[in-house]
């Protein structure tokens, strides 16, 4: 199973509160931080809530 590069892009200041705790959840607190996660359904969704806030790469 592949991993998922998943890099914070943009600020969550103005996000809700649900997508800065998703933020939260995947270990990212600041732009730039960087984290690597196995590709499950479960971290596909954290990204696919906060998409607009997150770079997502598919590693193998």
């Amino acid at each position: 199973m592949g991993k998922l590069r998943i890099t914070q892009v943009k600020s969550a200041n103005r996000a809700k509160k649900n997508q800065s705790e998703t933020l939260r959840s995947l270990g990212l607190k600041k732009i730039g931080d960087v984290v690597e996660r196995e590709d499950t359904p479960q971290f596909r969704g954290y990204a696919n809530t906060v998409i607009h806030l997150v770079s997502v790469e598919e590693v193998e």
